[in-house]
């Protein structure tokens, strides 16, 4: 069960809002290899009650998008939050998310975006999401040789210092998710759902985060605490989904997606 400090933050629309006020999240996300990790963000972000996603990316991955959730607009422009790197490597092409990390006010960094952005020159709210083999890498191009297995074995630590290094926040995604600010706040997140370990679960909670920093967009910029309190939200509702869609059997990630809703209705 969620905390009440947490509930507060489900915004439930009011009558003087519109698409705006509700909160605009971007994605920079998918590439032709992983064109699925895309519709998976956008799915979970739209399942969140975000007012409008939009998506920048190759024109099939934007097709495919579209076909999922006709709802995307794909063109630039403003948006509280940025999804930027899930289903993207190191070889992709890093011009978009580059340039929308440097313009971000809060920003998401997923997976290939972790090796593509230059962290001098970060939001002011900044999360990055790893898994164990991703915190290794980066750990590694930051000058500090690091292993999955030393990141398995020593969590807390290695995602303390990544967060130290980069000046970010640090989501350390894993059955114990460890959550870290560059001032040495921690939070553990023990005991998430079994269900998450499947191929593009990750990319769901990006986008939970994604919609849920941009709807909390004011509260979150002036408040590093509401920041941290966001993301945990997410990460417990990201569990909370996946055990949901679990109970009617094995389980993709999309089903975590849409499984969002109904956790959200749970609470209202």
């Amino acid at each position: 069960m969620l905390r009440p400090e947490l509930i507060e933050l489900l915004r439930k629309p009011a009558i003087t809002d519109d698409k705006y006020s509700r909160g605009v999240v971007g994605f920079v996300t998918g590439s032709e290899a992983y064109a699925g990790a895309a519709i998976l963000g956008v799915t979970a972000a739209m399942r969140c009650g975000i007012g409008m996603v939009r998506f920048i990316g190759p024109a099939r991955v934007g097709d495919l998008v579209l076909e999922v959730r006709p709802e995307t607009v794909l063109t630039d422009g403003r948006a509280q939050a940025w999804v930027l790197g899930s289903g993207m490597t190191a070889t992709d092409d890093a011009d978009q998310i580059r340039s929308h990390f440097e313009s971000a006010e809060i920003a998401v960094v997923d997976a290939g975006g972790l090796a593509l952005v230059d962290f001098a020159s970060h939001p002011k709210r900044t999360v990055l999401t790893p898994h164990a083999g991703e915190l290794a890498g980066l750990l590694t191009s930051l000058g500090h040789e690091t292993t999955r297995t030393q990141v398995e074995a020593e969590p807390q630590k290695l995602a303390k210092l990544a967060a130290e290094l980069t000046d970010c926040v640090v989501l350390l995604k894993g059955n114990t998710s460890v959550l870290v600010s560059p001032d040495n706040e921690m939070l553990e997140m023990r005991d998430l759902s079994p269900a998450l370990s499947t191929a593009g679960t990750g990319d769901v909670l990006a986008g939970m985060l994604g919609a849920l920093l941009a709807a909390n967009f004011l509260a979150v910029i002036e408040s590093q605490e509401t920041f941290m309190h966001t993301i945990e939200l997410a990460v417990l509702m990201h569990s909370e989904a996946a055990q949901l869609a679990s109970e009617d059997g094995p389980v993709v990630a999309l089903d975590v997606a849409e499984a969002v809703r109904k956790v959200i209705a749970s609470y209202e």
